[in-house]
């Protein structure tokens, strides 16, 4: 019975935190309703997710979450003294093929995202089979060194959470 009434916990939790900070006030009457948004969503879109993923313990989306939130920190700083102060001769842009281990829609696309949100690099384009991402480095002298580091620095991770 609660399994029908909240099909997906996490999802009516986000649902209700994204509505409260949409409001950007606190008020009873949008509690409620974010509570009642929080219940009805994943109700209504329940069917479309047959197969949901097995998702690893909090601990390690936190260290995942937290290693991401550093390397955007990092990243940051290198694109600002790569844009300001590299030559534009001595910049080395370079498109990556990253053969993907991860096999879960969910997992590749938390690894998608991540590329993307970590300055100088984004991910374009995902493979027909699902088994290769193409990314663009701003500045990769060593390209396969920004492939071992997504390799092992994120999807190795990934693979851990999304088991």
């Amino acid at each position: 019975m609660v399994r029908r009434l909240l099909p997906h916990p996490g999802l009516s939790l986000i649902v209700a935190l994204v509505w409260m900070m949409l409001v950007n006030r606190f008020a009873w009457g949008s509690l409620v309703f974010a509570a009642v948004l929080g219940l009805i969503v994943p109700v209504m879109t329940a069917p479309y997710w047959p197969d949901r993923p097995r998702v690893g313990s909090p601990r390690r989306i936190a260290a995942y979450v937290g290693i991401v939130l550093i390397d955007i920190a990092k990243a940051n700083i290198a694109v600002a003294r790569i844009v300001l102060f590299l030559p534009k001769r001595d910049l080395r842009p370079c498109w990556l093929t990253v053969p993907l281990d991860l096999t879960t829609p969910e997992a590749i696309t938390v690894l998608a995202a991540t590329i993307t949100l970590t300055p100088g690099t984004v991910s374009c384009d995902l493979s027909e089979d699902g088994h290769a991402l193409l990314v663009h480095c701003l500045h990769a002298p060593d390209p396969a060194a920004v492939l071992d580091e997504i390799k092992t620095r994120y999807e190795a991770r990934l693979k851990e959470i999304f088991r």
